[in-house]
């Protein structure tokens, strides 16, 4: 499945739109990765513990999407936005939003 931030797709021709879809994913930060993530705070540097968590978030927020799209019977997914968003009392969650809209190209 063709999955892109575009509106359309270079040499294809959208036939068919089949609706918005979207994939939303929250995790929680746990304590570990609080500390872990403070320390780099600290000493200066990336923290690699909220970026590999980021990151699969992203993964399965975009995977969920597709799922969607495909159930939807579409084989592309355009104008695809990804957001980040905190949760929760101690900004302790991490919500990752991909929305765009299903088509059928040809």
């Amino acid at each position: 499945m063709i999955i892109t931030t575009t509106n359309s797709i270079e040499g294809k021709t959208i036939t068919t739109y089949k609706g918005i879809v979207f994939g939303e994913v929250i995790t929680g930060i746990n304590f570990i990765k609080d500390f872990t993530a403070g320390l780099s705070d600290f000493f200066g540097g990336r923290s690699k513990t909220y970026e590999s968590e980021l990151i699969e978030a992203r993964i399965n927020a975009l995977r969920e999407l597709e799922e969607r799209a495909y159930n939807l019977g579409a084989n592309a997914v355009v104008g695809v936005k990804i957001d980040y968003e905190t949760l929760g009392q101690s900004n302790g969650m991490l919500m990752v939003t991909a929305s765009g809209t299903a088509v059928i190209v040809q």
